[in-house]
């Protein structure tokens, strides 16, 4: 007699049965396709929301996407830029006369040069030993014990030798150091250059490149007539003469050139060159600002200076004049961008503006399903499932083993009229 065969667990069909649902409804939900149904709510205040909303969103990438910010055109923006510069004028001191190869730093003509204005000279120096400055911490002393020999202070001005002496002036006392002497604070003579420098003329001398779009373009006219020989920059007349008063510059900053010049201080002469390459080269033109760069209110940074030294010898020993220099140092920043009609963000930025009127209807579902007294109502009529089922055999009605199917047309007793 042949073994019974084991039955299935009484749950066994059961579990099958609920995963064949759960596949089913995976696969649904990928073939499914979704379709918007149009409703018309006749609602004045929701009317209303849904035109401003539209209308405002149609004004904003007309006006500023489109008009404003000519979002239409392909941007460059950093012009390949160089510049060239050159200043002219002579001014004197209490004892001599400076000319432009004493005063400009560094003469090369680069987009960055200081114009020294005042001086502080301590002449004849020599390696020697001397007393340190009274600035330097702990340089002040009472006795010989006061000073540690062999002892270096990075912010002095040489190495300890054990040893307290008089100050250069006064009943101070400070260590003595061996290095560069005398130092600085103890024999330099402040020397004022200021006096004409207002009337220095700076040629800024520039030109930018677009590689893009292949354009360049200068700052300076084209002309045989020798006028840069005696034309000034105007922003109306003489645009293209790109020749400034130091006091021009100073005073278009907003600052007094008396007390610059005393505490020198960082000017930037900014050029900008937007340009539109749909319109004429002639309307792509530069555009001149100047302001000040350094902290003018900060007291531990304000100001700008720097030092160098000329050498000589006397009987054959090196000898030096140390130079602490103000000046005023002049940085042209060159910048802009350029641009011009490309059809690939146009269509990109059409695109976003027709996709974004649709906000409007996301709004104004959003309210009709929250907010709305009758939202159930509306949201019975906004959505429908209908299930096309193929047609399986021939005849006026269905097969007797098939369920009739759900008319696709569904239909609402209260109608349209309760919203």
């Amino acid at each position: 007699m042949a073994a019974a065969e084991p039955k299935p667990p009484a749950g066994a069909g059961a579990g099958a049965a609920a995963a064949r649902r759960l596949a089913r409804s995976c696969w649904s939900a990928f073939w499914d396709y979704e379709t918007p149904k149009v409703i018309v709510v006749r609602n004045r205040r929701l009317g209303v929301v849904y035109r401003v909303v539209q209308l405002l969103i149609l004004l904003y990438f007309v006006w500023y996407v489109f008009i404003v910010q000519k979002s239409y055109q392909d941007r460059e923006t950093g012009p390949e830029s160089s510049v060239i510069t050159k200043v002219k004028g002579i001014t004197s001191s209490e004892h001599k006369v400076w000319d432009v190869e004493e005063y400009v730093k560094p003469p090369e003509g680069g987009s960055v040069f200081s114009i020294i204005t005042r001086i502080e000279v301590t002449p004849s120096q020599a390696q020697g030993t001397c007393p340190e400055s009274v600035r330097v911490t702990n340089a002040t002393c009472a006795s010989d014990e006061d000073c540690v020999a062999g002892e270096l202070d990075m912010l002095g001005n040489g190495v300890r030798t054990g040893r307290c002496v008089p100050y250069y002036y006064g009943a101070s006392k400070t260590c003595e150091v061996s290095g560069w002497c005398p130092v600085e604070d103890g024999a330099s003579v402040s020397q004022f250059l200021g006096k004409m420098a207002p009337n220095f003329t700076i040629l800024i001398k520039n030109s930018i490149h677009y590689p893009k779009f292949q354009f360049s373009k200068g700052n300076i006219e084209m002309r045989k007539d020798g006028y840069l020989k005696h034309c000034l920059f105007d922003e109306v007349s003489h645009l293209y003469c790109p020749i400034f008063r130091l006091g021009f510059i100073v005073e278009r900053a907003g600052e007094n050139f008396t007390e610059l010049a005393r505490t020198g201080g960082v000017i930037g002469v900014i050029i900008n060159w937007d340009c539109d390459l749909d319109l004429p080269a002639s309307n792509c033109n530069p555009k001149y600002s100047f302001r000040r760069l350094d902290p003018k209110h900060t007291p531990a940074s304000s100001g700008y200076n720097f030092r160098f030294a000329k050498y000589y010898k006397i009987n054959g020993s090196t000898t030096r004049t140390l130079i602490k220099a103000y000046g005023i140092r002049i940085d042209v920043i060159v910048h802009g961008q350029a641009g011009k009609f490309s059809l690939i963000p146009t269509i990109i930025n059409l695109a976003t503006a027709l996709t974004s009127i649709g906000v409007g209807s996301f709004l104004c579902d959003w309210i009709l399903l929250t907010f709305m007294n009758k939202n159930k109502v509306y949201s019975h009529k906004k959505f429908d499932k209908m299930v096309d089922t193929p047609d399986r055999g021939a005849g006026p009605g269905p097969r007797a083993s098939e369920p009739p199917q759900q008319d696709s047309t569904l239909t609402d007793p209260r109608g349209l009229a309760q919203l």
